[in-house]
C-alpha cells in the first residue's frame, strides 16, 4: 500500500522522494480496512486521522434537519480523506464520512503530520495539496451558483465519469444539489446526446 502513496508523492512534487523520506512515509502512514458502509468519522467527533486512498470510495456528508443528506465530497483511489478543519483545529466535525466500497487506506495522525513536514519535499506535497484543496473548492462553489443542473451533471460527467460508474444517482444528485428526479432528468437527456 506505501509504493501507491509513495508514487502519488513523487507525481506531484519536483523533487523525488528519498529512501529516508520513503521510510519515514512507511512508519507514519498506518495502512486500515474500512468496510462498506463502516464511518471514518461520524459527525461531533473530532476528525483524529487524515487518510489516503488506496483502493475504494468514500462520502463525506452532512445531515440536516430533515435528516437529509448532503454530499460534499466524494473520493476514490489517489484522494485524501477527513475533515481538515476538525483534524486542524481539533474541533467536533459536521460531517459523516463513510465507505461507500471496501476502502483500503493509509492513515496518519495530527502529531504525525508534523513529522511528515519535516523535509522540503513534503513540506511542497503540502503546499501543493493545499492550493488544490482551495481550487478544488472554488470551482465547486462556483459551478453550485452559477451552472444549470444540466452543466454541472455535464462537468462533473467529463472531469470524474468514475464517480457515475462507482456512486448511485441518489448520492450523485445530493453532491450536485438536485433533486434525484432532476438528476434523473439530466442524465437521461446527456445519454440521448
Amino acid at each position: 500500500m506505501h509504493e501507491t502513496l509513495v508514487q502519488y508523492i513523487n507525481a506531484h512534487v519536483t523533487t523525488p522522494l528519498t529512501g529516508k523520506e520513503i521510510d519515514i512515509i512507511k512508519n507514519i502512514f498506518t495502512p486500515r480496512r474500512i468496510r462498506k458502509h463502516q464511518f471514518f468519522l461520524h459527525e461531533g467527533d473530532v476528525c483524529k486521522y487524515m487518510g489516503f486512498i488506496v483502493k475504494g470510495a468514500m462520502r463525506q456528508y452532512s445531515v440536516d434537519d430533515k435528516g437529509s443528506e448532503n454530499v460534499i465530497r466524494l473520493q476514490i483511489e489517489n484522494w485524501w480523506v477527513g475533515d481538515r478543519e476538525s483534524f486542524v483545529m481539533l474541533t467536533p466535525s459536521v460531517y459523516n464520512i463513510d465507505a461507500w466500497e471496501d476502502t483500503d487506506m493509509l492513515t496518519i495522525t495530527k502529531a504525525n503530520v508534523v513529522e511528515f513536514n519535516t523535509t522540503p519535499t513534503f513540506t511542497e506535497l503540502s503546499r501543493r495539496l493545499d492550493e488544490g484543496h482551495a481550487f478544488a473548492y472554488q470551482k465547486r462553489i462556483s459551478s453550485a451558483i452559477s451552472l444549470s443542473a444540466e452543466e454541472q451533471y455535464t462537468e462533473l460527467a467529463k472531469k470524474y465519469p468514475e464517480f457515475l460508474q462507482r456512486f448511485p444517482q441518489h448520492i450523485i444528485a445530493s453532491y450536485l444539489g438536485i433533486t434525484k428526479e432532476t438528476f434523473s432528468r439530466v442524465r437521461t437527456q446527456a445519454l440521448k446526446k
